[in-house]
């Protein structure tokens, strides 16, 4: 009871009120924020990852142009409902050459966390071009003028230098690579074997059904395959039990 009475103290007196609040956060935030200081890096390293291919990397500026992050989130939360539905839960470092990420909150369609591999491209970009003849209920306007549309491959190194200044780890291989690795990852007849080795996974061939043009349904179509399959989730999944 005497506890409670010192406490009535508090909520009589504004300025005692304000005093032990800034306290309290002070020492909250200092708690929360001055080991950060401390840490070269907050996001733990995750085998698998690596920065985007090219290709991708285009794929993903079409994601983000065309707004499609505003209807579709890529994360999955940790709770059953969401495991069951789109897989293991989303890590940080997987968003971590993200620019910007495209984590959130609203979905008017599923996430796209691990959406690569789980359709073929043929149906990706039937999808794209007339989204409810693969799902009836959706409510998606049609992206099909992006097969039309031929993808800009000049000078798209610059891109790539732009994204090693905020602190992907491009090397000068990748960087001076970047055009023709754009183009053979969508060429069925190209040697890919050094665009594998600097991109470990990363799909290849024709993604939007024309081998004759490089266009930007090419791109996003890469960028979507690529989603969720860099990392191997059969140990994460023992661990916490997802079986």
């Amino acid at each position: 009871m005497a506890l409670l009475d010192k406490h009535a103290i508090l909520e009589k007196n504004a300025t005692l009120l304000l005093a032990g609040s800034f306290l309290v956060v002070t020492i909250g935030g200092i708690v929360e924020i001055a080991p950060l200081f401390y840490l070269e890096n907050v996001i733990e390293k995750v085998e698998g990852m690596r920065p985007y291919s090219p290709l991708e990397l285009a794929g993903r500026k079409i994601y983000v142009r065309e707004g499609c992050y505003v209807c579709h989130s890529q994360m999955i939360r940790p709770f059953r409902d969401e495991v069951e539905r789109y897989g293991h839960y989303s890590l940080a470092a997987e968003s971590m050459y993200d620019h910007s990420f495209q984590w959130g909150s609203k979905r008017t369609g599923p996430d796209l966390a691990r959406v690569g591999d789980r359709y073929s491209n043929e149906w990706h970009v039937q999808h794209l071009i007339e989204p409810r003849s693969v799902v009836p209920e959706s409510i998606m306007p049609s992206y099909a003028f992006l097969k039309d549309t031929p993808l800009a491959v000049n000078e798209f190194e610059t891109h790539l230098v732009a994204n090693v200044r905020v602190g992907v780890p491009y090397t000068e291989d990748m960087l001076a690579n970047a055009r023709a690795d754009l183009v053979a990852q969508a060429d069925v007849n190209a040697d890919t074997s050094a665009l594998l080795e600097r991109y470990p996974k990363a799909k290849v061939g024709d993604f939007d059904g024309n081998p004759n043009a490089l266009s930007e349904m090419d791109a996003l179509v890469a960028y979507l395959q690529m989603l969720g399959t860099l990392v191997d989730f059969s140990t994460y999944d023992e661990a916490a039990g997802y079986r």
